[in-house]
């Protein structure tokens, strides 16, 4: 099973419920030995005393030395950690996919909007462009037409508002750019976030049933004795895999969340009634152009930057957002128990 860059115990919650104990043990095991030294130094005097402090000094030291014991008891402090952790917290790597999951859906409904609303304002964009491209050709044509009948103030008037007009369009065509790479980003987020939500909730319904068949015919004993004999845990290698999807799908939700803020803001820099967009946002996208890697989008990312900057590349926005079918499509999950 694929168990390599999982968390530490430490980094967990129940690492820090665990530290959290050690650190009380250590405080009230401070006090009560500053509390009751002199009972403490009374006991070790007699025979008794001294004998069984040895033997604990003894197992303390066997404990210290011995692979196979301590890896036992971390197993079993281990354990308990996680069982007093579970009881306040969702610490069950399928409970977490399932909140992933549902997290997922929610999302691509509110990603679907976004796509809706943002080709709509492309549609807008285009069309003030096409527009400002005829008026400036009809501009240059009635300044043409000025110069030759010797109307030199109304030539002038006509040639200034085309450079004007043409100098804003080179704006508007800049931002078309950036809101096509907006638009292709999201739908490939889309897709992909739509594929990953199929694949986890097929890995949650076979391994649930796969857990649950391993709990029935696995107990607490059972793992202390594999721990012993030095053997590995299926239960824990099975949970330490799931840990790791977890860690990939966080990953990758909050990739998707970040990104639909950023769009939204987006969105919202730019009045294309009154012509008026913020660089900011402009200056976002461009940040986000310029980072590395996406995890949801991966070598797909560099692509749709540079179909959107290529004028061959026509994008065709009446061409609806497709949800991708299921079929001979292998589970992206599937390698992590090989």
């Amino acid at each position: 099973m694929a168990t390599n860059n999982r968390k530490s115990f430490w980094k967990k919650p129940e690492g820090i419920t665990g530290a959290i104990f050690i650190i009380g043990a250590l405080l009230v095991g401070g006090a009560l030995v500053t509390s009751g030294i002199g009972a403490i130094y009374a006991f070790l005097s007699t025979t008794p005393g001294l004998i069984t402090g040895l033997l604990s000094l003894g197992l303390v030291i066997f404990m210290a030395l011995d692979n196979k014991a301590r890896n036992l008891i971390s197993y079993m402090y281990r354990s308990t950690m996680r069982w007093i952790t579970g009881l306040f917290v969702t610490i069950d790597p399928i409970g977490i996919l399932k909140n992933y999951v549902d997290d997922l859906k929610s999302n691509l409904k509110k990603m679907r909007k976004q796509i809706g609303k943002l080709r709509g304002q492309m549609h807008k964009l285009k069309e003030m462009i096409i527009n400002n491209q005829k008026q400036i050709k009809s501009d240059l044509e009635l300044a043409s037409a000025a110069k030759d009948k010797k109307q030199e103030a109304v030539m002038i008037l006509k040639t200034r508002k085309a450079g004007r007009l043409r100098e804003s369009n080179m704006k508007l065509d800049d931002l078309y750019k950036r809101m096509e790479v907006l638009y292709r980003v999201l739908s490939k987020m889309y897709e992909n976030s739509y594929i990953l939500s199929e694949d986890i909730e097929d890995q949650v319904m076979m391994k649930e049933k796969e857990r649950k068949a391993m709990l029935a015919g696995h107990s607490a004993m059972k793992s202390a004795m594999s721990i012993i004999k030095g053997d590995a845990d299926k239960r824990l290698m099975f949970d330490q895999a799931m840990e790791k999807i977890a860690d990939d799908v966080s990953g990758k939700v909050g990739e998707m969340e970040r990104f639909m803020e950023m769009s939204e803001d987006f969105m919202q820099s730019i009045d294309l009634q009154n012509g008026i967009f913020e660089e900011k946002g402009m200056q976002m996208l461009a940040e986000w152009e310029q980072k590395s890697t996406s995890l949801l989008l991966g070598t797909e990312k560099e692509d749709l930057i540079s179909q959107a900057n290529d004028d061959n590349d026509i994008l065709d926005l009446n061409t609806p957002v497709q949800e991708p079918v299921k079929v001979g499509r292998s589970n992206q999950y599937d390698t992590f128990f090989d």
